[in-house]
């Protein structure tokens, strides 16, 4: 049966003296569905908001107010390494096979976690760097500078000599204050997408189309917001706000394609209109404190929020109307929830990594790391043999490409020929058949009249006799 897996991470000290919860431990891997457990725990980790990443077979933790991440074998259950870096860690983000890591001097450190290479951007932010967002093929950085910079992943990664320090694609700049959150929609047809959500603290939220630049809509809150994301489909976006000027704090769930949409053609207004949003989706309890992350379950169905007083809390979005859903409280961690990440339904467990990851299509030969006065690696790499068939499935193929290969259009010919002379074929069976059932009817039928006849004759003999032996 599939099961809904998440990761929560904690920060800070125990909240009261529980002793029901073992000590030092400080990540959670726990099951949600089809019945709340917890699988597994790592410790002595203290990881900011937005300080965890998750992968099929690792975990990332940044720690908070440190120069370095922890690293956790999700298969071994315990920590696996410890990556310095030059400045202390603020968040980070996983983009395929590279760690992406934002510092408080506003710099981006890319570690691939598949050769130790560590690359360092230029500090292209004047402050810290507060929250991440990684694409396949973009990265977008927000800072405390009210700026949000989008870089190239390609570029970053690039080998050999640079002539010049790498460079932000484009700067989104409409905020005037310290951005909160970052989120990116994605779907599974098309792995990079042009849609963007940024918070911040001047209580706003704009969507963009982060490669051209371009600002979509902006959306007003009454209150600061904490942390937004975007469901698995991108239609909507969920936010958690701080205190409002009822010292309430709230989830907004706001719908980006619905009866009047925010964008497309459709939209009602134009794109420069800023939307006020009020109605809240769900109250957060008083005693639980503003929701500082969220995330989506897989299928859309569950929301699940941390809160600094310890509470993990999960919203059912397919459940009453708005502002008036209630949580459900999950479990107390006993200490300030920072991170809270879903894992898809198609990674490993952690009993069964090993399995399922899948090994790369390069075999890394020698890394030569660089001298104190040098920041090159030298790295050797074999590329290991492709199945000629390809990786991608024959179904995969179909969807991805624009309409129908010649192949199976051929094969979908034949088909429909071999259908039609089966039918044919059947057919000269069946009245093969039918000539020769009649054929056999009509033979017995005739041996029944010949039978007849002679009982009739031989009767009319007997008859002919007894007139005659009477007369």
């Amino acid at each position: 049966m599939l099961s809904e897996e998440f990761f929560a991470a904690i920060c800070g000290p125990p909240l009261t003296s529980n002793t029901a919860i073992a000590k030092d431990v400080s990540i959670y891997h726990q099951i949600l569905s089809p019945a709340h457990a917890n699988r597994a725990t790592f410790k002595k980790s203290a990881t900011p908001v937005g300080g965890l990443a998750v992968s099929a077979s690792h975990i990332f933790a940044g720690q908070q107010d440190r120069a370095y991440v922890h690293v956790y074998s999700r298969l071994r259950g315990g920590q696996e390494a410890f990556i310095p870096v030059p400045e202390k860690v603020r968040c980070v983000a996983l983009a395929g096979d590279t760690l992406v890591i934002g510092t408080a001097e506003g710099r981006l450190v890319l570690w691939e976690t598949l050769t130790g290479r560590l690359i360092t951007t230029p500090p292209c932010h004047v402050q810290g760097v507060s929250c991440l967002a990684a694409t396949p093929f973009h990265i977008l950085s927000g800072s405390d500078d009210s700026n949000v910079h989008v870089w190239s992943l390609p570029q970053l990664l690039a080998l050999g000599d640079r002539e010049e320090d790498p460079e932000p694609t484009a700067t989104l700049s409409r905020h005037r204050a310290a951005i909160t959150s970052l989120a990116v929609g994605g779907s599974a047809a098309h792995r990079d997408t042009n849609l963007a959500v940024s918070a911040s603290r001047d209580k706003t939220i704009v969507l963009w189309n982060y490669q051209t630049g371009e600002a979509l809509r902006t959306l007003l809150l009454p209150a600061v917001p904490l942390c937004a994301v975007l469901d698995p489909v991108a239609r909507a976006l969920y936010v958690s706000t701080d205190d409002d000027e009822d010292k309430l704090q709230h989830i907004y769930a706001i719908e980006l394609f619905g009866e009047k949409p925010l964008l497309g053609a459709r939209g009602a207004e134009a794109a420069s209109t800023a939307v006020s949003i009020a109605t809240p989706f769900g109250t957060v309890p008083s005693d639980a404190g503003a929701a500082s992350c969220l995330s989506v379950s897989y299928d859309g169905s569950s929301l699940l929020s941390g809160h600094p007083r310890g509470g993990i809390l999960q919203w059912n979005l397919g459940d009453g109307d708005s502002g008036s859903t209630l949580p459900v409280q999950l479990s107390n961690l006993n200490a300030a929830v920072t991170n809270v990440a879903f894992v898809p339904p198609h990674l490993p467990t952690s009993q069964a990594a090993a399995t399922f990851v899948v090994p790369p299509k390069t075999s890394v030969q020698t890394i030569v790391k660089p001298s104190q006065m040098g920041r090159d690696y030298a790295v050797t790499v074999r590329f290991d043999e492709v199945d000629a068939q390809g990786d991608e499935a024959a179904f995969d193929t179909l969807v991805n490409q624009p309409g129908f290969p010649a192949d199976f259009l051929n094969n979908a010919i034949l088909a429909f020929e071999n259908v039609e002379a089966k039918e044919t074929e059947d057919a000269d069976d069946k009245e093969t058949e039918d000539a020769s059932d009649l054929r056999r009817q009509n033979q017995e039928l005739l041996e029944i009249v010949n039978e007849q006849q002679a009982m009739y004759q031989e009767a009319l003999q007997k008859i002919t006799e007894l007139q005659a032996a009477r007369s």
